[in-house]
């Protein structure tokens, strides 16, 4: 407890201490800026343990006194590739696991959206699944010309969740959103500023300077009217909550079909899927 001069006192919370991570790391590029890398092999393929500190952090981060803005990228190749096979696999075999991911999809939006403290993400070659949620749920998305953007839940054979259903129509428009999230097709970088999906498109080798740039200039703004300006504007999202939880909710129904294991195994093989046409739907 401290006693300013103006006599009020002021409770100061406890210092963030961050868990020893295996997937993500943690450094200070520049005072008030926590940097959070996805670290997980060449592609930062998502495993259940990375998704889910992918989701917590955020809690962490907007109790730290310290950080003012964060910085969001990956190493590697990629920035994610989006969920391993295994890690979906255990998704359509195993009733407990599929729920525990759909409590952690969930958490993994709602605690972006919940955090205070302005994101930048830097978004190099594909950026995927979950990945590609805390990507697009960052304030600021900056990408690189030839990086890969794709929703690729409908290849896999469940409907689109994670976020696109409540955040691209904001972001792109309806018809856009309708189109890119039926059909998976990918886009570049410059296809995704063009349509309004991402912040900013610069060449492929200055992405992480200038996502860079934009956190350090956030982390030296007014913190209150930054972290109000954000959390009014999220209201927007919030506002969209249930078309999120109804595509959540339907794309955990579709890992229980025939449609998701057609659509891994086509993956597993790198051919095209064939799914049956089903009029009953």
């Amino acid at each position: 407890m401290s006693t300013p001069a103006n006599g009020t006192s002021t409770t100061y919370l406890p210092p963030v201490v961050y868990p020893d991570y295996e997937s993500l790391e943690l450094d200070r590029p520049a005072p008030h800026v926590l940097r959070v890398m996805l670290s997980r092999g060449k592609m930062n393929s998502l495993d259940f343990r990375m998704h889910q500190d992918l989701g917590a952090i955020w809690r962490l981060v907007d109790a730290d006194t310290t950080v003012s803005a964060v910085l969001l990228g990956g190493r590697g190749r990629a920035f994610s590739a989006g969920g391993d096979f295994e890690m979906v696999q255990q998704i359509i075999d195993d009733y407990d696991f599929r729920c525990q991911m759909w409590k952690e999809g969930r958490q993994l939006v709602q605690n972006i959206l919940d955090c205070g403290k302005p994101i930048v993400s830097a978004i190099s070659g594909p950026a995927a699944g979950g990945g590609l949620a805390a990507a697009l749920l960052a304030d600021v998305s900056v990408a690189g010309r030839t990086a890969k953007l794709v929703d690729g839940h409908t290849t896999l054979g469940v409907a689109a969740d994670d976020h696109a259903v409540a955040l691209w129509p904001l972001l792109c428009g309806m018809a856009k959103a309708k189109y890119y999230l039926m059909t998976s097709d990918a886009l570049t970088g410059e296809e995704a500023e063009r349509i309004g999906l991402v912040s900013f498109c610069v060449d492929d080798d200055e992405v992480d300077a200038r996502a860079l740039d934009i956190a350090i200039r956030l982390s030296r703004g007014a913190p209150s009217a930054i972290r109000w300006t954000k959390q009014a504007l999220n209201n927007w999202l919030r506002a969209a909550w249930p078309s999120f939880e109804a595509s959540l909710a339907f794309g955990i129904l579709g890992f229980t079909g025939p449609e998701a294991r057609e659509g891994l195994a086509a993956l597993k093989e790198r051919r095209p899927p064939v799914f049956e046409q089903r009029s009953f739907i």
